[in-house]
């Protein structure tokens, strides 16, 4: 399976960015293999608005089943709900971690958002 996991860096050891929309990285991560891509959200990160819809666009057009955050916006999440993907948030540690626990099923999917809108 497929996760994105917003990052402040570009490795498997980075933390998570508690943002999702204007996190400055996105990794896509093969929870099979382990192996990632990088996705270089600076984009987003600056964008007057829609980050959070753009972000999510760019992780179902990889591939993404599940989106691991912090913060998962109203935009963001109706985008990500509609594509089917799968939401964690309030997600701490680093990216590893993150899909460790994943792997382990000691996560909980939301079925709302948990941050305010952009507007």
């Amino acid at each position: 399976m497929k996760v994105a996991i917003s990052a402040k860096g570009t490795e498997l050891s980075s933390p998570v960015d508690p943002r999702f929309g204007r996190a400055a990285y996105i990794l896509i991560v093969d929870t099979d293999t382990m192996e990632y891509e990088t996705i270089d959200n600076s984009a987003n990160v600056n964008s007057f608005k829609g980050a959070g819809i753009q972000a999510a666009t760019m992780i179902y057009d990889k591939g993404a089943e599940v989106l691991m955050t912090g913060y998962c916006g109203p935009k963001a999440f109706s985008t990500l709900q509609a594509a089917g993907v799968k939401v964690v948030s309030d997600v701490e540690g680093t990216v590893g971690e993150a899909v460790e626990l994943l792997k382990a099923d000691k996560v909980e999917f939301t079925d709302s958002s948990n941050a305010d809108a952009h507007w």
